[in-house]
């Protein structure tokens, strides 16, 4: 078989392998290749699919060379000029499989673990991975289907072990910004000396990630080797997740599900079970916040949520506690990266100036964690976890985290443009759109510009004049500036009226 010359083009294409020929290449004319077909690249024992796009420019790759993305290339290990041989890849056989869930059938675990196999080896096209999402959410996924789709998922990357009895850890399902309870929970348990590794993901479509915020006081970007060695001193981290290898198939399905806007609930379950079980946790708390424009805004919907949580933990063996919270506002005031960072400091400081909301909060779920722990009675985590935060010990734990990940040198400021959205009318504040409100923090730059983003100065319930500013957007670049702004003169995402409409609050169960 003929042989291309390898070459490095630098276009990041997120999670998916992608292939350059030049039209004129001999060996795209006689293999009869098609642009966006799947092929396979060998060089030696090393074999990896890819997506075929077909270009005209050499200045890409010239007719003897086979380019490939920056995610390709690193899978190959291989160094440019080095030959490579290039062939049409036959459909994945799992294909079958995801045929079958469209006509509405189910699924058995080898079927799941056929399909995750075949994602994981990038043998499946972008459209390919939509058909099999779109016939999951459509047609539904009955319990037994989550629990195989969840041990498929968990079987698809490397599995952390800590060699502890009880290895905690926490999730929020997300759609409500500001919610960084996590760098609060984390110190808290920690202090107490409880073993909790926590591994965060970067925002895709909020304004902030736990990851991104952490950053602001540390480096988040360490080794498998370098987390571990945090874990073993600190008996926790505030990471990034991603160097750790955990449940990728997750990864690759979330970056199609995000735009297009899927989210059902049996593939929120495994993503988020698959992730933990990965990460070697034994037992997980769960936080679904319920509101208006939070991700779940129904209470049954929660319910319902919360019953496939536990069935499908209790059988993988992973100890579960589900709280249903209050999800009708932002909770802090900060809204990105810098802001959010500020609150979480003000809580751990016992600043008087701390957003009570996330102070309480952040102790209820530290509680429910503390439980887990055989010598912790049952009823008295909060007090604990109090106790915890009132003495000093946490911003002790936290200090000692951001030495051991290393402290961030950069200075991250807030931006320098500034809007203050007013009330527009004299009132009570009755509703704030947790969408808006995170649409306009990223339009202002947040997360990638960690200084951007939203400070609230108003929440539910409180009175304001009509000239009373309720919130200011911070920005750094123009047009970031000029797109944020616009948004929240056309819609502020908040509602002012009579105080009989002032919302009742979920009650936390």
């Amino acid at each position: 078989m003929d042989t291309l010359q390898l070459r490095k083009v630098g276009i990041d294409t997120y999670l998916e392998n992608v292939a350059y020929l030049h039209r004129e290449c001999e060996v795209y004319r006689a293999e009869g290749f098609q642009a966006l077909s799947k092929i396979i690249i060998k060089l030696n024992h090393i074999s990896i699919y890819a997506v075929l796009n077909v270009v005209d420019d050499a200045g890409i790759v010239s007719p003897g060379e086979l380019g490939l993305s920056q995610q390709a290339f690193e899978q190959l290990n291989a160094d440019e000029g080095t030959a490579v041989s290039v062939s049409q890849a036959a459909p994945p056989r799992s294909m079958d499989a995801v045929r079958r869930k469209i006509n509405g059938e189910r699924l058995n675990l080898e079927d799941f673990r056929a399909i995750t196999n075949d994602i994981g080896k990038n043998r499946y096209s972008k459209m390919e991975l939509a058909a099999f999402l779109v016939a999951s959410g459509q047609t539904g996924l009955d319990r037994e289907e989550i629990l195989h789709l969840t041990q498929a998922m968990t079987e698809s990357g490397d599995r952390l072990d800590w060699h502890d009895s009880v290895v905690v850890d926490k999730h929020c399902i997300g759609g409500i910004p500001g919610n960084r309870t996590s760098m609060i929970v984390a110190p808290i348990v920690a202090a107490h000396g409880t073993l909790m590794p926590k591994t965060s993901s970067r925002a895709i479509t909020s304004p902030a990630g736990t990851a991104d915020t952490m950053e602001v006081l540390a480096n988040v970007e360490l080794t498998p080797q370098q987390l571990h060695q945090v874990v073993a001193k600190e008996r926790t981290c505030l990471a990034w997740g991603g160097t750790a290898g955990l449940a990728p198939v997750d990864d690759i399905l979330i970056s199609v599900e995000r735009p297009l806007g899927i989210d059902s609930m049996g593939q929120m379950v495994a993503s988020i079970l698959s992730k933990k079980l990965a990460a070697g946790s034994t037992h997980l708390l769960i936080d679904i916040p319920v509101g208006t424009s939070a991700k779940v805004r129904h209470m049954r919907e929660a319910l319902q949520l919360r019953k496939l949580f536990e069935y499908t933990a209790d059988r993988l063996n992973l100890q579960l506690d589900v709280v249903l919270s209050d999800g009708n506002q932002p909770v802090g005031r900060g809204i990105g990266p810098v802001l959010e960072a500020r609150d979480v400091m003000q809580v751990l400081n016992n600043l008087d100036s701390a957003p009570n909301d996330l102070r309480q909060k952040s102790l209820r779920l530290a509680g429910r964690l503390l439980e887990f722990d055989p010598d912790v009675r049952g009823g008295n985590g909060f007090a604990l976890a109090r106790d915890i935060l009132d003495s000093g010990r946490a911003l002790k734990k936290m200090q000692a985290i951001i030495a051991a990940q290393g402290k961030q040198t950069t200075n991250f400021e807030l931006g320098q443009r500034t809007m203050d959205v007013v009330a527009g009318k004299t009132g009570y504040v009755v509703a704030i759109n947790n969408f808006q409100m995170s649409k306009i923090a990223r339009l202002a730059g947040a997360p990638m510009d960690k200084g951007a983003g939203v400070d609230l100065f108003k929440k539910l319930g409180d009175p304001v004049e009509a000239d009373t500013v309720v919130y200011r957007i911070h920005a750094q670049f123009p047009a970031d500036f000029h797109f944020a702004c616009a948004l929240a003169q056309q819609d502020s995402g908040y509602r002012i009226g009579d105080q009989s409409r002032i919302p009742t609050p979920y009650a936390e169960l």
